[in-house]
């Protein structure tokens, strides 16, 4: 059975920092930020702002620590946060990520991270290299811990309406394997890219209105 879903959209810190980005980003759609704690094997922390629709924003910096230069996922946040910062990438939400693991010929990645309350999440991630060499592209993540996900408890009708990517459709689709009449609950919409490919904006919906970040 075909079940994904966009899960969440990654913003990599600006030059004043993981705290000062979020607080700004969560101002300007109407959240309230909730610090999300270390990703110990990525050497990243992240500050979450959780939306309706068991979606969310992660704003993630990364850390002087060993691993962020192991890592993919710490080397493309600290080469975003390095280049000023902005949308780093999004992110699909599978049920199994085991066919794609097959599909792509590799393994996928333990992740975890302790709340502050001590709260434990728990995921599997794949795709983070395919984002670095074409950022147009999303990664994959399975969930091992569902009930922790991080937009659980959030108080908010904000969602997420659309992303405007620069890149190709087809060939995010083929990433995918996404069929062409699968039904999406947000809109897309692709432009050529000039430069690097990749997350340009997303819109929100808000009750103050559309906002476009």
């Amino acid at each position: 059975m075909f079940c994904m879903r966009v899960d969440h959209v990654s913003y990599a810190a600006e030059h004043d920092g993981l705290k000062a980005t979020a607080e700004r980003l969560a101002k300007l759609i109407g959240v309230e930020p909730v610090n999300g704690g270390v990703h110990p094997r990525f050497g990243t922390r992240n500050v979450i702002l959780p939306l309706a629709h068991d979606r969310y924003v992660e704003v993630v910096e990364v850390l002087d620590h060993p691993a962020s230069d192991k890592a993919p996922f710490g080397q493309a946040v600290r080469a975003r946060s390095e280049a000023g910062g902005g949308w780093l990438g999004w992110v699909v939400r599978v049920d199994d990520i085991t066919p794609f693991e097959e599909r792509l010929g590799r393994e996928s990645a333990e992740g975890f991270r302790h709340r502050p309350d001590g709260t434990e999440l728990k995921w599997r991630q794949l795709g983070v290299k395919g984002l670095i060499s074409d950022p147009q592209l999303p990664f994959f993540v399975e969930w091992k811990t569902p009930e922790c996900h991080p937009s659980v408890g959030a108080d908010t009708e904000v969602t997420i309406k659309s992303l405007q990517i620069a890149g190709d459709p087809d060939r995010v689709r083929d990433w995918l394997n996404w069929p062409v009449d699968e039904p999406t609950s947000i809109e897309f919409t692709f432009v050529a890219p000039h430069g690097t490919p990749g997350l340009l904006s997303v819109t929100f919906d808000t009750p103050s209105g559309e906002v476009t970040v």
